[in-house]
């Protein structure tokens, strides 16, 4: 393998040892046929026969030779291949010398399903870090306009220009930057995400209250209308993984909704509204809505659609981290919107069929 040292080539004494270690059987085996033949003879006194067998030995012994020279020099090309295809850089499979015998053909069947298997596993790697790589370049982007707003808003504090609104406008930017890194948190720990999950029974409500208190600061700077309509609704879920869902669902709603409000509510299968016990749970607003064409992709990494891209706020990674961790939850996640009216999200937590 490149970047790995040079292995030090057989010997052809080693070689030579090797090939006869490995035809000994054989070799033992013939000469105790040729040595039977011979007693045989030598026991009723066939002194004659004995005479004209060992000259077919002889002639025996010279093609068998021959033959084992052949077979010897065949061995250390098979060898000296192997060597080559070890030491040769990226495909080595492909490198391997011709297979003789259903057992060499296995054997070379076998060497190829592994490589191709590492392969595979090499590019996932790949196309991991790469990922990864675009994500957090994005991050750091996204990252840098609250910081500088931030900057701003303590320059103008310090300077007397800021009262209590700056404070507050202060608070906001803060709040977003947390936001951005327990974001790049958890998308960092998606893939160990089942070694991090601990089911229990929850009230999802509970859970739900606690996210929407945790955004208090920026719903009251939004100037946005807010409403949570009582429902029960207990699931087997993980708390932690849960609530970074509804937050996650909660800042987009909060980001993409400019006039209106934000609506809380249980709902039964069909999405409709209803009280008491409830299997699903809708966060509902009155946003920019996501054209019909985007909606089917809306959950695909990466992808922002037209009005992220029109908006220049979205990372295309946060309902790609919602979808992912409800379906490991065994939860039900689906959207409904209409471009101008507003985006329903659906939480479903009855058994999955």
């Amino acid at each position: 393998m490149k970047g790995q040292p040079q292995r030090k080539r057989i010997s052809l004494q080693r070689l030579l040892l090797s090939y006869l270690k490995e035809r000994s059987l054989w070799l033992v085996l013939s000469a105790v046929i040729v040595f039977m033949f011979l007693a045989v003879a030598g026991l009723y006194g066939y002194d004659i026969v004995v005479r004209n067998m060992m000259y077919a030995v002889y002639v025996s012994a010279f093609f068998m030779a021959i033959a084992c020279l052949a077979d010897f020099l065949f061995y250390c090309v098979k060898c000296r291949q192997l060597e080559e295809a070890m030491e040769a850089d990226g495909e080595n499979d492909y490198r391997l010398p011709v297979p003789k015998g259903t057992a060499g053909h296995l054997y070379h069947a076998m060497i190829h399903a592994a490589w191709e298997e590492n392969r595979r596993l090499i590019s996932e790697l790949d196309e991991k870090a790469a990922d990864m790589a675009d994500y957090y370049t994005m991050w750091i982007h996204q990252i840098k306009t609250p910081i500088a707003a931030l900057r701003l808003l303590l320059q103008r504090m310090e300077e007397g220009a800021e009262g209590k609104e700056g404070q507050k406008q202060a608070a906001e930017e803060l709040f977003k930057v947390e936001q951005y890194a327990e974001m790049a948190l958890h998308y960092a720990r998606l893939d160990s995400m089942s070694g991090d999950i601990l089911l229990k029974k929850h009230d999802i409500s509970v859970i739900v209250k606690r996210a929407v208190k945790k955004y208090s600061v920026l719903f009251i700077g939004s100037g946005l209308s807010f409403a949570m309509e009582d429902f029960e609704c207990r699931a087997v879920t993980d708390e932690k993984w849960l609530g970074f869902v509804i937050e996650q669902l909660l800042a987009n709603a909060l980001k993409y909704t400019n006039t209106g409000g934000i609506c809380i509510y249980g709902a039964d299968g069909s999405g409709k509204k209803c009280t008491g016990a409830v299997d699903y749970v809708v966060i509902e607003d009155t946003g920019i809505g996501i054209r019909a064409e985007d909606l089917p992709r809306i959950f695909e990494r990466g992808f922002t659609g037209y009005n992220g891209r029109m908006e220049r706020k979205s990372t295309g990674i946060g309902l790609y981290l919602c979808r992912k961790i409800m379906k490991r939850l065994g939860h039900e996640m689906k959207t409904e919107s209409e471009e101008g009216k507003g985006t329903r999200v659906i939480l479903g937590f009855g058994q999955e069929e």
